[in-house]
C-alpha cells in the first residue's frame, strides 16, 4: 500500500504544472551555476598547473555546484511538501483518507516518499551535469559519490520537515513558511557558531549544514549519515503520531 500511495501522489505531482515548471526553473538555473563554475575553472587552469596538490574539476565544480543546490533545494522542498497533507485537510478528504484500511505510517511514508522521489529526480538530472565533465576530464567520484549522498540525505531531511509541518498546519501557506523557518534555523546553527566564535557540540550536531559540508570534502563519516538518518526517522514518527491523534478524534 505505501508503494501504491507513493506512485499515485508522485503521478498526480505531474498532472499539474507546479512540477514542470519546478524542474525547467530548477534546470536552467543549476545549468547557469554548472557553465559559471566551469567557465571559473577554465580561467584558473592555468595557474593551477604549477600549484601541488591543486584543485581539480571536482573541487572547484562539483562542489560549489552541490552546495548552491543545497541551498535552492531548501527553498523550493517547503513548496513541495506544503500540501501533502493540508491540501486533503482543507479539500475535506482527510476523513476519507483516514477512513480507508490504511494504517497512519502507509500514508506517511507514501506521501513521503512521493516527495522524495520528485527530488531525486531533481538531483539525478543535475548529477548528469558535472558527468558530463568526463568527455574531456577527470572526476574524484569518490567525492562525487559522497556529495550525492550528502545531498539525497538533505533533502531527504527537508522532506521529513516538511511533510510534519503540513500535518500540523491549517493551509498550506503557513506549512511552507513554518518549514522554510525550521530548516533555515538549523541551517544557520552553524553560521551563528563561527560568529560567536566558539565552539558548541550541540550545534554542531544539530547544524545541517555542518554535516553536509563534512560530506562534501569527502570523508563519509557514520555520524553524519546517522544524524541524517534520526533525523529523518523523528520527524516521519512525529507526523505519523500527528496523523494517528487526527484519526482518533474523527
Amino acid at each position: 500500500m505505501i508503494h501504491v500511495i507513493a506512485s499515485r501522489e508522485f503521478k498526480n505531482q505531474f498532472l499539474s504544472p507546479l512540477a514542470w515548471v519546478i524542474l525547467a526553473v530548477l534546470q536552467f538555473i543549476f545549468a547557469y551555476l554548472f557553465l559559471t563554475q566551469v567557465e571559473a575553472f577554465n580561467s584558473y587552469q592555468g595557474r593551477l598547473v604549477g600549484i601541488d596538490n591543486a584543485p581539480g574539476l571536482t573541487d572547484v565544480v562539483i562542489m560549489p555546484l552541490f552546495s548552491n543546490a543545497a541551498v535552492i533545494l531548501l527553498l523550493v522542498t517547503p513548496l513541495l511538501t506544503m500540501r501533502l497533507i493540508c491540501e486533503e485537510r482543507r479539500n475535506k478528504t482527510l476523513t476519507l483518507l483516514l477512513s480507508a484500511p490504511l494504517s497512519a505510517y502507509q500514508i506517511i511514508l507514501g506521501k513521503y516518499l512521493s516527495v522524495f522521489g520528485l527530488l531525486m529526480v531533481i538531483i539525478g538530472l543535475l548529477t548528469l551535469m558535472p558527468l558530463s565533465l568526463l568527455v574531456g576530464g577527470t572526476l574524484d567520484f569518490g567525492k562525487l559519490f559522497t556529495n550525492l549522498l550528502g545531498l539525497s540525505l538533505l533533502v531527504a531531511a527537508f522532506s521529513s520537515v516538511g511533510l510534519y509541518m503540513s500535518t500540523i498546519a491549517s493551509h498550506p501557506t503557513i506549512a511552507a513558511i513554518s518549514s522554510f523557518g525550521l530548516l533555515l534555523l538549523l541551517w544557520m546553527l552553524d553560521i551563528s557558531r563561527n560568529i560567536r566564535q566558539h565552539d558548541s557540540e550541540l550545534f554542531d550536531y544539530l547544524s545541517l549544514l555542518n554535516h553536509f559540508q563534512s560530506m562534501q570534502t569527502g570523508l563519509l563519516s557514520t555520524e553524519d549519515v546517522s544524524y541524517f538518518l534520526l533525523f529523518i526517522a523523528t520527524f516521519i514518527i512525529l507526523s505519523i503520531r500527528r496523523l494517528e491523534n487526527d484519526r482518533l478524534q474523527k
